[in-house]
């Protein structure tokens, strides 16, 4: 029988390395695309702090719950740390308030001019990076790691029931920051409409472009 995610913390903990590199290489590309769609360096620092971090707080896993989750809400721990280093106008970095646009300078934390692909795809990217930090993610892992509610939940510290709601938000700013970012109407209005197309195309882009 295969060990499961929590089998293989477990070893880790342990000090089994080659326990710890199947768990990396089961969760990397999830991780990677994580930090990817929101900042334009320190990715692969961040992803293997991520891992690292992991170990530390293993003990901490359920092992029947969601590995998957579990370590997401530290890539978001992980992340808030390097943001909250890096936003100059206030003391605390808010993600429920805050998007990674207004916490990073433009020329180094953009990854929207690195996208080459079609034109709905950057818009959908420079809008996800203009709505709350924590909003940006429930979109992502909802579209693109099509997670269940509640490993949402687990990743964001917040009622399984309230997940529902932030999506319905977040989509609702998505759609106002499209329409002021899109150089027409019509382009506006298709990749509203299509959203969960260009969500998912967004996510094999990233897919096929991984190092």
């Amino acid at each position: 029988m295969e060990p499961t995610d929590a089998d293989y913390l477990a070893r880790w903990r342990e000090g089994d390395q080659e326990a710890g590199n199947v768990l990396v290489r089961r969760h990397f590309a999830t991780v990677f695309r994580f930090f990817r769609s929101k900042i334009a360096g320190s990715v692969d620092d961040l992803t293997q702090r991520t891992f690292l971090a992991c170990v530390e707080a293993s003990s901490r896993f359920r092992g029947d719950g969601s590995f998957r989750a579990f370590v997401l809400g530290i890539a978001r721990k992980v992340l808030l740390v390097h943001l909250r280093k890096q936003y100059r106008h206030e003391r605390v970095f808010d993600p429920e308030a805050l998007s990674i646009h207004q916490a990073l300078d433009p020329t180094g934390g953009s990854v929207t001019g690195k996208l080459v692909g079609r034109e709905n795809e950057r818009l959908l990217l420079a809008a996800l990076a203009r709505i709350p930090l924590d909003f940006q993610i429930a979109v992502e892992l909802f579209y693109w790691e099509e997670m269940p509610l509640k490993e949402i939940a687990e990743v964001l510290e917040i009622a399984p029931g309230t997940v529902k709601s932030r999506l319905g938000r977040a989509r609702v700013m998505l759609r106002q920051q499209i329409e002021l970012l899109a150089e027409s109407p019509a382009i506006a209005e298709q990749t509203v409409s299509g959203l969960d197309h260009w969500a998912r195309s967004l996510k094999r882009r990233y897919l096929e472009d991984e190092p």
